[in-house]
């Protein structure tokens, strides 16, 4: 959002959450509810400071129940070799190439071994990708 839309008319804010009555976001219903009441005032050209205020507090309520609930876990390197490999029509013997043997690909694959350095080198040149994709990533809190 842009710069924070001072309230000037402090009675009709309290208006306009009287109807909306906006809280934390606990099931689908109420999540379609505020998305329908966002998307109304989004919609509006000419949004007045407290209407602006109520789409920001609807945004955040709307964004942490949606974060909570259909956020994805982090890919691991492996999920994201298995998809390179899957949305480019290639089996196990295609990357002998990038690990050496077949034995090596293999483990890799079954989870056995972890990417080497060298073979996050050949992947990255092989698929185009950035060598970020292959490293192990940190949960975030």
């Amino acid at each position: 959002m842009s710069a924070l839309a001072e309230i000037q008319n402090e009675q009709e804010y309290a208006r306009l959450l009287a109807e909306v009555l906006p809280h934390v976001i606990h099931t689908e219903e109420e999540n379609d509810r505020c998305t329908a009441v966002l998307e109304t005032l989004l919609n509006k050209t000419d949004r007045t400071a407290e209407e602006k205020r109520l789409t920001e507090l609807l945004t955040l309520l709307i964004e942490d129940f949606e974060e909570k609930h259909y956020s994805l876990p982090a890919a691991t390197p492996l999920d994201i070799l298995r998809h390179l490999m899957e949305s480019n029509g290639l089996r196990q013997v295609d990357l002998v190439n990038v690990f050496g043997t077949a034995s090596v690909v293999s483990e890799v694959l079954k989870g056995k071994r972890p990417l080497s350095k060298s073979h996050i080198e050949k992947l990255s040149q092989r698929f185009h990708v950035s060598p970020e994709l292959f490293f192990k990533r940190l949960p975030t809190a």
